[in-house]
């Protein structure tokens, strides 16, 4: 019996593990990576699913969308 609650806890702990290292995911079409903090050499475009910022190198900033001229 106390194996099996042992067994209980553990699988119940083990789904409370996130998966892999947060660092290591990758955002944006897999161009950039999902950090706590962006370096110099990089730019903040939008929250990865943990929270955490996905951050792209500068020169995979992808332009800014063109407005429409209403006349």
């Amino acid at each position: 019996m106390t194996q099996l609650l042992l067994l209980i806890v553990f699988l119940l702990v083990l789904g409370h593990v996130p998966p892999g290292r947060s660092e290591f995911k990758r955002c944006w079409n897999g161009q950039g990576a999902c950090r706590t903090y962006c370096t110099k050499y990089e730019t903040f475009m939008h929250l990865c699913p943990d929270a955490s910022l996905c951050c792209i190198p500068y020169g995979l900033k992808p332009p800014a969308p063109h407005k429409p001229d209403h006349v």
